[in-house]
């Protein structure tokens, strides 16, 4: 550890107990006091004391979150409290019963990729907005840098009540602490059976509840240009009935992140609250969350790992990733962390473990989703911030902490947050686990290893670090920003210098192909070769061809014969346009295309990846090690601009095991394009060789120029950097 961190880790140990950690301006936003705070595991208690809590509002109500879902039932097994079941339903009748109450609901105006996962605009689908002043609104939160999020989850009532941890009310969370293999109303968003789900959220009231409504105005103006209503707490408690409060009386800090898109002023608290924590902890450190890749909190810990009699460092993380891009993008990264602090912990202090269930089979491992930092008996820490570098200066997040200062009431509730999370990994009691780690005196590694029996328990994770992993931890500027992440960057690191050059070439080849396809039809038109060629009849005999029965479908099929024999997809689509039409041909050719890649990625599927790569050649193997690290940001680029052939591309991405669903919707939006502009040129084309008009001439030079004009761009955008 550098001398300076040292004797700072020093200071912060030996004035714990005595003095704050937590200070505004540095580690914080603010510290306001809870008159009562109550932390929920799992979305099921938290999914309740919501809906019991909105049910209650008189004057506002902000919900802030990554997703939000108004189909889901917050208690699926029926409230019975008179309103409607669904959310969005629910948030509707609420309005409509209080007049005074105004309701804004703040979502990420989320990525293409996760656009099979999301409800689409909500605020149309429900008549939200049917009233020219609508008391309920929902908006999509799009002020972020390039590729960043609101990650924030917060819920105000009445700047009384506000609710801060992981979860979205959104589809896919609700759980119980069961986390049963089965579970009825479980489900994602096409209903089917979700993978199960692990999750701490809190509720404070009081002062500590209005900081939060403070925020949620300052993120709802800086979304949408519109201030809401101000302060407004009603004389009505919203507190949800049937919670009992687990301490009253409390300092809450309310610590964030924000990029400072617009405010250029980002905000890193939760940065520097990680870090002090785990430079302050004396015995233990005790972490639970989905990601583990933060490059500041892994150095923090690894320099407390070094230290001679250090504190113990035990994090609980899911086994598996959500899928095959996070599995060799955030998975890679945490392995490498992992591996970094196995070398760092000379004195076997550190555990990376995941909760075990008997009955969860992949891909339906228990996803522990939970955000949680707990330090000795003294500071804990719940929110949105993941343990990666987004979190820590580049998506939008909130966290609370407390922390005790010498008052032995909240160091019991911190111990209690602890031992009940371990409890419930560990299939026993929070008074079991507590006795066990007071009989290890304070070792949280021993009582685990103690409490771990067959069944329902926490194992250790070793994560495979691949051979080639130091050649593709530089996409972690990419893949785990810290800071936003400039487009161009973004293109360079996913187009190698040795692919870039053959895009400006390939797209201007496929510029000069269609203009050259017009001056032949042109000559074919009005030169004498049109006795030796007669285009226009060819063309008339293939399209009376076209009206047969099932010539649509053999349409498809070529396509698909196309894509094994490798013939080149544009020709393919040329040929269907011709034959059928530009509104009929572009359909089949659309269709027809999507079935193409999705034969030859299945084909890529069933061959091995030796296989693949011999047919794929060295350059684009280079393009591959890019694609592997980006999945369908990688493909759509790939798509978008002609980098390598249609059929290669498909086949790598089945052998590179992509999601099938990622697969063809990077496919249709890469496709499309190139095909709009194909039906574009050849209807002109073919208006100006039938009927040789003025107009139609202009035409065809109008998207002449278009295409060169293009072509034009593409190279100086692109060309410079692939000399």
């Amino acid at each position: 550890m550098p001398p300076r961190v040292h004797a700072a880790a020093l200071r912060l140990q030996s004035s714990f107990v005595t003095k704050r950690l937590l200070i505004p301006g540095r580690n914080c936003w603010r510290v306001e006091r809870a008159r009562r705070l109550a932390f929920f595991i799992d979305a099921a208690p938290y999914f309740a004391a919501v809906r019991a809590a909105i049910r209650r509002a008189k004057r506002s109500v902000f919900i802030l979150g990554w997703d939000f879902d108004s189909r889901i039932l917050l208690v699926p097994q029926g409230a019975n409290d008179g309103y409607p079941e669904p959310l969005g339903e629910f948030l509707k009748e609420v309005v409509r019963r209080e007049r005074d109450l105004s309701m804004y609901v703040l979502s990420w105006d989320f990525a293409m990729v996760y656009a099979g996962d999301r409800e689409w605009l909500p605020l149309y689908k429900l008549g939200w907005k049917t009233h020219p002043r609508p008391r309920l609104e929902f908006r999509l939160d799009d002020r972020h840098p390039f590729s960043g999020s609101h990650h924030q989850k917060v819920v105000v009532v009445d700047d009384s009540v506000a609710f801060v941890g992981g979860l979205d009310l959104t589809h896919g969370r609700w759980d119980t602490p069961e986390h049963e293999a089965v579970q009825p109303y479980r489900l994602d968003a096409q209903g089917r059976q979700s993978r199960p789900n692990h999750d701490v959220q809190a509720i404070v009231e009081g002062p500590a509840a209005r900081a939060l409504g403070d925020l949620c105005r300052d993120r709802w103006v800086r979304a949408t240009g519109k201030r809401p209503a101000g302060f407004s707490a009603a004389a009505s408690d919203p507190w949800p009935a049937h919670v009992s409060p687990e301490i009253t009386g409390i300092d809450v800090a309310i610590a964030r992140t924000d990029p400072g898109y617009l405010t250029r002023q980002p905000v890193r608290e939760i940065r520097r609250l990680y870090a002090d924590a785990i430079a302050a902890a004396r015995r233990s450190l005790y972490l639970e969350n989905q990601y583990f890749s933060s490059s500041v909190v892994g150095s923090a810990l690894a320099a407390r790992l070094r230290e001679k009699d250090g504190p113990e460092v035990v994090v609980v993380s899911r086994l598996t990733e959500e899928g095959w891009l996070e599995t060799r993008t955030m998975g890679l990264l945490r392995a490498h962390l992992h591996r970094k602090l196995a070398e760092a912990d000379a004195n076997g202090r550190y555990r990376l473990l995941y909760p075990h269930i008997p009955g969860l089979d992949r891909p339906h491992l228990l996803n522990v989703h939970s955000k949680v930092l707990v330090v000795d008996d003294e500071l804990a820490s719940v929110g949105s911030a993941n343990f990666n570098n987004r979190s820590m200066g580049f998506d939008t997040e909130c966290n609370i902490a407390i922390e005790a200062c010498g008052d032995d009431r909240i160091r019991g509730l911190i111990a209690s947050l602890r031992n009940r999370l371990l409890a419930e990994h560990l299939a026993t009691t929070p008074d079991v686990v507590g006795r066990e780690i007071g009989r290890a005196s304070g070792s949280v590694i021993e009582a685990v290893e103690a409490l771990r029996r067959p069944g329902r328990t926490l194992e250790p994770i070793d994560p495979p670090l691949s051979p080639d992993v130091e050649y593709l931890l530089p996409a972690s500027a990419l893949v785990d920003p810290e800071k936003p992440v400039d487009p161009e960057a973004m293109l360079v690191e996913l187009v190698p210098p040795d692919a870039r050059k053959p895009l400006a070439v390939r797209v201007a080849q496929y510029s000069a192909g269609l203009l050259l396809f017009a001056a032949l039809a042109a000559i074919t038109r009005w030169t004498p070769v049109r006795e030796w060629f007669a285009l226009g009849a060819l063309i008339g005999a293939a399209r009376d061809a076209a009206d047969a029965p099932g010539a649509g479908l053999a349409a498809v099929a070529a396509f698909v014969l196309g894509g094994f024999l490798a013939f080149p997809i544009t020709v393919l689509m040329v040929a269907t346009i011709l034959v059928f039409g530009p509104f009929a041909g572009g359909l089949y050719a659309f269709v027809g295309a999507l079935l193409n890649a999705a034969a030859t990625f299945w084909l890529g599927w069933r061959l091995r990846r030796d296989t693949v790569r011999r047919i794929a050649g060295d350059r684009l193997n280079r393009i591959t090690r890019r694609f592997t690290r980006r999945g369908i940001v990688a493909l759509a680029v790939i798509r978008l601009l002609p980098i390598a052939p249609f059929p290669v591309v498909n086949l790598v991405a089945g052998a590179s095991r992509l999601r099938f669903r990622d697969f063809l919707v990077s496919t249709a939006i890469g496709v499309a394009p190139a095909l709009v502009l194909t039906i574009v040129f050849l209807d002109r084309a073919e208006a100006a060789i039938r009927t040789p008009r003025p107009d139609t001439v202009a035409g065809l030079v109008a998207v002449s120029a278009f295409l060169l004009a293009g072509a034009l761009f593409v190279w100086r955008r692109f060309g410079r950097d692939a000399r």
